[in-house]
């Protein structure tokens, strides 16, 4: 079974600097039917202004992982971390026990275009954490490159779930396939282009929850290339 989240259905929230999509109930935003899915809590699709961002602000006790899609993040931390994070990289950070942190828009001249992503982990109180990691564009090239995952598998970030997290880059017509183990669950996300799932248009910003699919077809539509992120959700 395929259901869609689609893009416009999400939560809005324009603040002028942040333009935001909540997938999942956030902030202010409240949908009883989206409170999250499995062990995914939170996946915002954040528009930062030029020179703006999020002050120091506190979290704990969830694994957070930062996708930028276009720009540059200046991101600094309680744990003495100081660094900028490009297209291509994935950041992680284990909040944990407690953990501060600023997330900025690194140019006084250029827009910011990210994924936020909150991951409930499988045990409390942990000590927080860093990570980050550059994957290649040929990495994710009509192929599905694990970027997250328990046990930091083929040089991903290491999160405390059993979640792994994928990116793709389709060319046109390109097709890639995944298979679910017993039990497992998928949650797809589109950033770019169009994709045919198992004969279910997605365009970007649409999601799907992914479930009782044993073998997974997802294919860029002809003419154009397009992008997503698989979660593999136990």
């Amino acid at each position: 079974m395929i259901r869609v989240r689609k893009s416009a259905d999400r939560g809005h929230a324009d603040h002028g600097w942040l333009d935001a999509h909540h997938s999942f109930s956030f902030a202010e935003f409240y949908d009883p039917d989206f409170m999250g899915y499995r062990t995914l809590r939170v996946l915002n699709e954040d528009r930062i202004a030029p020179g703006r961002g999020f002050g120091k602000h506190a979290h704990r006790n969830m694994e957070i992982v930062t996708i930028v899609l276009e720009g540059e993040l200046k991101h600094a931390d309680s744990l003495g971390n100081g660094e900028t994070i490009l297209p291509g990289e994935v950041q992680r950070m284990t909040a944990g026990s407690g953990v501060q942190h600023s997330e900025f828009n690194a140019s006084e001249t250029e827009g910011l275009h990210l994924l936020q992503i909150w991951i409930e982990p499988d045990r409390n109180e942990l000590p927080p954490s860093y990570e980050q990691t550059a994957f290649p564009s040929e990495e994710k090239l009509d192929r599905l490159r694990l970027v997250a995952s328990p046990d930091g598998a083929d040089g991903s970030v290491t999160i405390h779930q059993d979640v792994r997290l994928y990116q793709s880059e389709l060319t046109a017509g390109a097709t890639v396939a995944h298979t679910f183990g017993t039990g497992r669950a998928g949650w797809l996300q589109v950033t770019h282009g169009v994709l045919d799932v198992d004969g279910t248009a997605l365009v970007a910003g649409d999601g799907a929850v992914i479930e009782e699919v044993d073998a997974l077809s997802i294919t860029a539509r002809e003419r154009e290339d397009a992008r997503f992120l698989l979660f593999d959700l136990a």
